[in-house]
């Protein structure tokens, strides 16, 4: 606060994106911690869940500035699933998916990569080729 009695807003790490939150899924709570981690330290603020279906009851109504979803994930619905589900309804945030997956040699998976053009980052990763991605896809948080 100033003298005046007004907020004043910090530009650090420390202090929460002005972008809307990340949506993160991921069902690894090792992974969720370290992707949070960075993420949060690179200043975005992030909402994890740990499936697909969770995802997508968040997403009906929630603001969100990018996606990033793991490609397997348990609840019966899967990245390539939920990349359908924005693609038909929240098309503005298509663009800003990231997949994170251990499996990019499933057939499966590689033919979703393909077809969607969403850029992946194969676990285990690097933090910064990870963030580097992020940055790439939704732009730095603020």
């Amino acid at each position: 606060m100033t003298q005046s009695g007004t907020d004043t807003k910090r530009t650090d790490n420390k202090t929460k994106s002005a972008l809307s939150p990340v949506l993160l899924i991921e069902d690894e709570p090792a992974v969720m911690a370290l992707v949070r981690a960075v993420l949060e330290g690179h200043g975005y603020t992030v909402v994890p869940v740990e499936s697909g279906a969770e995802a997508l009851r968040l997403l009906e109504s929630g603001n969100f500035h990018g996606v990033i979803s793991d490609m397997r994930t348990p609840g019966g619905v899967d990245g390539a699933q939920v990349y359908a589900w924005i693609a038909d309804h929240r098309p503005e945030l298509a663009r800003r998916l990231v997949f994170i997956t251990g499996d990019i040699a499933n057939e499966e998976t590689a033919a979703t990569l393909r077809r969607t053009g969403v850029p992946c980052v194969e676990k285990p990763f690097r933090v910064h080729d990870f963030i580097a991605v992020v940055e790439k896809t939704m732009g730095r948080a603020a």
